[in-house]
This record gives structure tokens, C-alpha cells and sequence, in this order.
């Protein structure tokens, strides 16, 4: 495995559509090991492969340990319901916060590294980790969604505990 440098906004890759996975082979095996200790290594909640300079349809999300990796080759979203509106950030927008709004659930079809498809269902933060890593593959960031970024003076306050968001997130079940 091998840490893999993140694509910082501004570079072309991150504004491309990918291409869909059609071989589940060694190189797709080796690509989602690294963006796992990639992420892992970054602190993030989500990878997708343009966010390391592959234009492929592969997201990894680790919201906890104890779910462990979820690994989404070619995925889709078909279902969503709900609203929630939150703090969110990117690792190819490092230091930048704003406040989005996204399903409260969503449900992904995918397939596997090995090719077989499954469906996974989210909600709150892995619903929204889904809509955010989904949208790279079409090359969208997650600046052009949201609702307002923050300032510079809020990000300290946040960094500090000092910054109550609770006026403009919420969630509608």
C-alpha cells in the first residue's frame, strides 16, 4: 500500500466527469488500498479517486472504525429523503468550511472491488459523506453547493469551540 498525494482544487482532475470501473482487477485493488491509507492517513471521513489524480468512479468513506471502510465502485444514488443542513468540508479544500444542505438519508448502489453489486443505505453524516464523495466523480466540488462558506474569523472560532452553528443546522426527518 502507498500513500497517494490529494488533488488540491484548482487542478483540472477535480472538475472532470470519471470514466466507469469495467475491470476488477489488481491495479482497481491496489488504487482502493491506497486511497484507504490515504484517507486514513488524512484524518478525512471520504476519498474519491479524482481526489487522487484517477479519473474512475471509486469512493472509500470511513465514517468509524467500528464500521470500518465502505468501499463504492461505480456508485449511484437512488433513493433520498430528508433534509439535513451542516458544516462541511474537503480534503482538496484544505482549511475550508461552509454550511451545505444535503439528504438526511440516501441509499447507494454499487459494486464491490471484486464486481458484485450491493446497495447501502446512510444517514446523517454517511448519507451526507455519500452525496459529497458521489459528486467528485461527476466533478463537482462541494463549494458550489453550499449555502454560505465560512470567514476566515469563523473557522478560528470553530477551531477554538467557540462558534455555534445551531441557528443554521439542522435536520428534517
Amino acid at each position: 500500500m502507498a500513500l497517494r498525494e490529494i488533488v488540491k482544487k484548482g487542478d483540472d482532475v477535480l472538475v472532470k466527469k470519471c470514466r466507469e470501473v469495467v475491470k476488477f482487477d489488481d491495479r482497481l485493488a491496489m488504487l482502493i488500498d491506497d486511497m484507504i491509507d490515504t484517507l486514513r492517513d488524512s484524518g478525512g471521513v471520504g476519498l474519491a479517486a479524482p481526489q487522487v489524480g484517477m479519473l474512475r468512479r471509486v469512493v472509500v468513506i470511513e465514517i468509524d472504525e467500528e464500521q470500518g471502510v465502505i468501499e463504492l465502485v461505480n456508485p449511484e444514488i437512488i433513493e433520498t429523503s430528508g433534509k439535513q443542513v451542516g458544516l462541511e468540508g474537503c480534503l482538496s479544500l484544505p482549511g475550508q468550511w461552509g454550511i451545505s444542505s444535503r439528504p438526511y438519508r440516501v441509499t447507494v448502489k454499487a459494486q464491490d472491488r471484486n464486481g458484485k453489486e450491493f446497495t447501502i443505505k446512510g444517514e446523517g453524516l454517511l448519507a451526507r459523506a455519500f452525496c459529497h464523495e458521489l459528486d467528485h466523480l461527476d466533478g463537482i466540488l462541494y463549494d458550489t453547493r453550499v449555502e454560505r462558506m465560512l470567514f476566515p474569523e469563523e473557522i478560528e472560532k470553530l477551531n477554538a469551540g467557540e462558534l455555534d452553528l445551531s441557528d443554521e443546522c439542522y435536520i428534517e426527518e
